[in-house]
């Protein structure tokens, strides 16, 4: 199986400058974050998208699912025990974002159901976490197709929004960290975000992060660690209006972050960029195109349900997984869950409620 983007070592390297350590076991990198509250100092170590397994169909064979599917939560807690040495005497777990991608929500809930007793049959002390850090829920485009088939698999109103964002003069121009105007468009890119963070109650970065991540990305062009990052922006009359950073690797294009201003949206930017970022994956020999994050459902009274309509409307498969798991190293690991799940609770709906108002 492919690497994820998560474990490339360009990815990795890139999250190692921004307050994570790795560590290498094997094939796999262990990305490790370390803190210090007064006198007290406490590390998490974080396995990204690893170790790969392939689900097997319940029906025909399920002993031999089942089979397998304690082998690999034995494979975890054995990566745990070998890993464990390297890791700072204070850490207090090793999560894991498992990447086993499934169907429907359906079939990861029925294994989230099986979870509890495959860990009791395979001995390994592991906790499904509350809190995500690799999105779950995302849908795919199977690069494979001509972009006529790419169309005609969209939406129709998605294929008229492209097609009337053109008409109407929006343009999509791309950049990256050896363009003329680079500094610039990194700007007008922020100043976007910020605006759509203040708009949808969301987090942020500081503008040195993705200033990095463009410039380690045309560093790393023609390397062995190829990674193209791009800045697409939408713009009309010289007006930004919507902008995307993505990344392509050979085995998938990844769009990473997005932003819109408030102003002209019924000329339908979002749209137009997207689809010239998912051609331009697919000219560069991306196998898929991931939008990196959906909720789990088409559930209209969900809070991000416009978005789960924007990206699955592009007419890709969609693909659900467990999310974070936990194994426990620590006392302390559960002092430092009711934290995590307190933080969460705050941000996702006291602030939000708050930024509503």
């Amino acid at each position: 199986m492919s690497t994820r983007f998560q474990q490339s070592g360009f990815w990795c390297d890139f999250k190692c400058a921004h307050g994570w350590e790795k560590i290498n076991h094997g094939e796999i990198n262990v990305l490790v974050r370390s803190f210090k509250k007064g006198p007290f100092s406490f590390s998490l170590a974080y396995v990204p998208m690893a170790p790969e397994f392939e689900m097997k169909s319940a029906v025909p064979g399920f002993e031999e699912q089942a089979k397998s599917e304690v082998d690999y939560v034995k494979s975890l807690g054995d990566f745990v025990e070998n890993v464990r040495s390297k890791l700072p005497k204070n850490t207090l777990c090793l999560r894991f974002d498992i990447p086993l991608d499934m169907p429907d929500v359906e079939t990861r809930d029925e294994y989230l159901f099986r979870l509890p007793e495959l860990c009791r049959v395979s001995n390994v002390n592991l906790k499904k976490t509350k809190v995500d850090i690799q999105p779950p829920d995302s849908t795919f485009l199977d690069l494979s197709l001509s972009e006529d088939e790419l169309l005609k698999n969209m939406k129709n109103k998605w294929r008229y929004n492209i097609r009337y964002a053109a008409k109407h003069g929006v343009e999509v121009r791309s950049v990256t960290a050896s363009s003329p105007d680079f500094e610039k468009d990194l700007n007008s890119f922020y100043s976007l975000y910020k605006e759509t963070a203040e708009r949808d109650g969301i987090g942020l970065h500081p503008l040195s992060y993705y200033k990095d991540l463009l410039e380690r990305g045309e560093k790393s062009l023609g390397t062995d660690d190829e990674t193209k990052i791009t800045l697409y922006i939408a713009s009309h009359e010289n007006e930004d209006l919507a902008a995307i950073i993505t990344l392509f690797q050979k085995n998938e294009a990844v769009y990473l972050y997005g932003c819109s201003s408030n102003k002209k949206r019924n000329l339908m930017p979002n749209y137009l960029v997207q689809w010239t970022a998912i051609c331009g994956a697919k000219n560069y020999g991306s196998n898929i195109y991931d939008f990196y994050g959906i909720p789990p459902t088409g559930d209209e009274n969900h809070p991000m349900h416009g978005l789960y309509l924007f990206k699955t409307g592009f007419g890709g498969r969609e693909v659900h997984r467990p999310g974070s798991v936990d194994i426990p190293l620590s006392r302390f690991y559960k002092t430092y869950i009711l934290a995590e799940d307190f933080r969460a609770f705050w941000h996702k709906k006291i602030m939000k409620k708050i930024r509503g108002r």
